[in-house]
């Protein structure tokens, strides 16, 4: 899979507009476009660095370089990511919360028994 494609891929999965990822990593929306098209074939290896973190992945993952696909605790280091932006209504921190709680319980129960 290309950069484009892995860019694309995990900007639908985050939900996240084009400006919101430009906007994130300090480019332009149309230079985001662009590589997420392939026109754009070589990157700043600070700008891969930066939709790396936003998108909480490793640059090895976006250049293809590791085979994998996101894993359970890139899973996890994007949501941290996203917490830390900022951007989460107090709601939805109260849900995360919430979550965490019942994991907690139930990881601490299993351990009981």
């Amino acid at each position: 899979m290309s950069l484009g494609k892995r860019i694309k891929g995990l900007r639908f999965k985050k939900g996240a507009s084009l400006q919101a990822v430009a906007n994130a990593v300090g480019a332009s929306k149309p230079h985001i476009w662009e590589l997420e098209r392939g026109t754009t074939k070589n990157p700043s290896l600070c700008l891969v660095t930066k939709l790396a973190k936003y998108f909480g992945v490793s640059v090895d993952y976006l250049a293809g370089m590791d085979g994998g696909e996101v894993d359970g605790n890139t899973a996890v280091r994007a949501l941290v990511g996203e917490i830390s932006s900022g951007n989460l209504l107090d709601s939805d921190l109260e849900l995360l919360r919430r979550i965490a709680n019942t994991l907690s319980e139930k990881n601490s129960n299993y351990e009981n028994k």
